[in-house]
């Protein structure tokens, strides 16, 4: 018997508001975005998920994601390592990750990183727009 690893490829990575699980076992996304408009900064975000789903491997693994500030590189916000298996090539795992009350320190393009077994494998964009306070509200 030999410690076969075959590196996974990432089927989809998606972020969004939140997911739930139906009783057949299909999860449901709610809320996919690309951009968080915030009124000032630092601006906290009170909760999204990024969900990410792994094919094709055969092994195990560490998973990690972060987010990062483009001005500076500076990480604003990363998962610990989290372990998973592939028992072999037709298998899939997906991987739920909740972040709540992330602080944002200036508007401007930021990026989520996911990475296995410590190298990058993508990364996408999540812009934050500074939006003006309607003043005849109110």
């Amino acid at each position: 018997m030999t410690n076969m690893k075959i590196k996974p490829d990432l089927q989809f990575s998606v972020l969004c508001d939140d997911v739930r699980r139906e009783d057949n076992g299909k999860f449901i996304l709610l809320g996919l975005f690309e951009a968080i408009n915030a009124k000032k900064f630092p601006a906290t975000h009170h909760s999204l998920f990024i969900v990410d789903q792994w094919v094709k491997g055969e092994g195990e693994f560490e998973h990690r994601i972060r987010i990062v500030n483009s001005r500076d590189k500076g990480v604003v916000f990363q998962t610990e390592n989290q372990r998973f298996e592939l028992s072999d090539i037709d298998s899939h795992h997906t991987l739920i990750s909740r972040f709540t009350n992330i602080i944002f320190p200036e508007p401007g393009k930021y990026w989520v990183e996911i990475m296995l077994d410590g190298s990058l494998v993508l990364n996408y964009p999540l812009t934050l727009r500074q939006i003006k306070e309607d003043k005849n509200k109110g």
